[in-house]
């Protein structure tokens, strides 16, 4: 079976490697797959692009052009996937514990509650993460 196969559709957009461009992936994402997937798994796919966007820039470097990648994919059987690509950083994206009177470090945390699973792909150049979000029925 080909990755193809089990594609619907599929979206990419290369965006500034700041927080202006988590803003455009996640406006570029709820334009996409509005009316497309359900309103729960929409805010949902919006919040993991959110979440995944935001570590990239606070803890990866850019892409060559100070940008980083986003691509989501609508699934047979009505799953997403986001992949958000960047440079890489220093140590490999993983969920920490946080108390609830810091500031930050919950965002891994919220893409594994949103999601059904993620993940991180290495391949020397680049730093891919990724999240698979299935319709809230089958979570």
């Amino acid at each position: 079976m080909t990755v193809a196969s089990l594609t619907e559709r599929a979206w990419a957009v290369v965006i500034p490697h700041h927080a202006r461009g988590a803003r455009f992936a996640r406006h570029r994402v709820a334009a996409a797959l509005s009316g497309l997937v359900a309103p729960a798994l929409l805010a949902d796919a919006v919040t993991v692009t959110a979440e995944l966007v935001g570590n990239a820039v606070r803890h990866a470097a850019p892409l060559p052009g100070g940008v980083s990648r986003v691509a989501w994919r609508l699934l047979f059987g009505g799953a997403v996937e986001i992949r958000v690509t960047d440079g890489g950083g220093r140590t490999r994206p993983s969920a920490r514990a946080s108390g609830p009177s810091s500031v930050d470090g919950r965002g891994l945390a919220i893409v594994s509650s949103l999601t059904r699973r993620w993940g991180v792909e290495r391949d020397g150049l680049a730093q891919c993460v990724w999240a698979e979000l299935a319709p809230r029925r089958d979570r």
